[in-house]
C-alpha cells in the first residue's frame, strides 16, 4: 500500500533521514565533542532492530535516502546487520541510497562488507594530512589508519567524498594540498564552517570560524571555478575546479541560509526525531514506537513531527558571538 508522501508546511518534500546509530566516537574531535564525554546508557539507545523498524517506516512515507552517521557509526556494535537489513529496501526500489558518513578509522575492517551491503558513497571527515595537526584535532586519531581506509574503500569500489571542517588557523594553509590531494585520487571535496553545537569548554568556537566565502576566493586566486546547478536539497553549494575536474562544495551555514530547499531530517539514536539542525525543537519517536507492535502510532507521530518543520534555523556569528548555538553536542544528532 502506497502512503502518503512526507510534506512539511513549507511545501517541500521530505525523502532524505540521517540517522545518528550511536553517540559513541573512538575520536574526540575538538569541535565536535569534549575529551570526557559521557555517553547515554545503552538503555537509551534504540536497539538495532528498532532502527530496522524505525527506517523502514520512513521509507515507507517516502524517505529516498538513507544517511548513517554517529558518533562514529562504525563501532557500534554488529552495526553491518543493520546495513545488511536496510539493503533490502535498496532492492525493491523504495530506497534510492544507503550511505554513511565516518571518520575513516574502521574502513578498512569493513569496506568490502559496506559495499556488499548496498553502500556505493561514503563521505569521510578529514580536516588535515598533517599526522600531528590530525593528532592534535581528533586527540584519539592517527591518520596513517584513516589513509588505510581510504585506501581500502576506494578498493572496494566505494565513491569516497571528503569532507573537511575550515578551521581558522588550523587547516587554512593546508587549502591546496588538501584539495590537489583529493584530485589526485579522484576525490570531490566539501568544505564546511564551524557549526555553533554544544559546550566545548576551552574552544574558542568565533575564534575557529573562517568563512567559506574567503575560502572559497582564495581557491578562485589558482582555479578556475564554474558554479553547479547540482543541488541536494541539502546545505551544499557546488563548483567545479575546471583545472582538476573535480567537484568542490561549501557549507555555509552561517554566511548563506540553505533552508529553503531542506528536504531532510535526523534521527538520535535515542529516536528522537530533529527537523532541523539548529533548532531545538524535537520529536520523541522512541515512545510511539516501544508503545505499540503496531506501526499507525509510529506513522502517526513522524506525520504530526513533519508538521512542525520550520523554515529555517537561526545561526548566526555576525555579532561576533555564537547565537543560535545549540546546547547539544554534534555527536549526539549525528553529523
Amino acid at each position: 500500500m502506497t502512503l502518503p508522501p512526507l510534506i512539511d508546511p513549507f511545501a517541500r518534500p521530505i525523502s532524505y533521514l540521517r540517522v545518528s546509530v550511536t553517540d559513541r566516537c573512538d575520536f574526540r574531535c575538538t569541535y565536535c565533542m569534549t575529551e570526557n564525554m559521557t555517553f547515554l546508557p545503552k538503555k537509551e539507545l534504540l536497539t538495532l532492530e528498532e532502527l530496522d523498524r524505525m527506517c523502514s517506516t520512513f521509507v515507507r512515507l517516502g524517505v529516498e535516502k538513507l544517511r548513517i552517521t554517529g558518533g562514529e557509526p562504525l563501532v557500534r556494535r554488529d552495526i553491518l546487520t543493520f546495513f545488511r537489513s536496510m539493503g533490502r529496501h535498496l532492492e525493491t526500489g523504495a530506497l534510492k541510497e544507503l550511505t554513511l558518513t565516518t571518520n575513516g578509522s574502521q574502513l578498512a575492517r569493513f569496506a568490502g562488507d559496506l559495499h556488499a551491503a548496498g553502500v556505493r558513497r561514503v563521505n569521510v571527515s578529514l580536516d588535515t594530512l598533517n599526522e600531528e595537526k590530525f593528532a592534535r584535532v581528533t586527540r584519539w586519531g592517527r591518520l596513517p589508519q584513516v589513509i588505510k581506509g581510504i585506501d581500502a574503500a576506494q578498493k572496494a569500489g566505494l565513491r569516497v567524498k571528503i569532507n573537511a571542517v575550515a578551521l581558522k588557523g588550523f587547516n587554512e594553509e593546508e587549502l591546496f594540498d588538501l584539495t590537489e590531494w583529493c584530485a589526485s585520487r579522484d576525490m570531490d571535496l566539501t568544505f564546511i564552517e564551524v557549526m555553533p553545537m554544544g559546550d566545548m569548554g576551552a574552544e574558542d568556537r568565533v575564534g575557529q570560524y573562517w568563512s567559506l566565502k574567503d575560502l572559497r576566493a582564495q581557491l578562485a586566486e589558482n582555479y578556475t571555478l564554474t558554479d553547479l546547478a547540482h543541488r541536494t536539497g541539502g546545505p551544499a553549494r557546488y563548483v567545479q575546479l575546471e583545472e582538476t575536474g573535480q567537484q568542490v562544495g561549501f557549507i555555509t551555514p552561517l554566511t548563506h541560509n540553505f533552508c529553503e530547499s531542506c528536504n531532510r531530517v535526523r534521527l538520535t539514536c535515542k529516536g528522537e526525531l530533529y527537523m532541523c539542525l539548529g533548532q531545538e525543537d524535537m520529536a520523541d519517536l522512541r515512545a510511539p514506537l516501544r508503545a505499540s507492535e503496531c506501526d499507525a502510532p509510529l506513522e502517526e507521530a513522524i506525520r504530526a513531527a513533519i508538521g512542525r518543520k520550520p523554515k529555517g534555523h537561526d545561526f548566526d556569528y555576525s555579532r561576533q558571538q555564537a547565537d543560535g548555538q545549540m546546547s547539544r553536542h554534534m555527536s549526539h544528532t549525528g553529523g
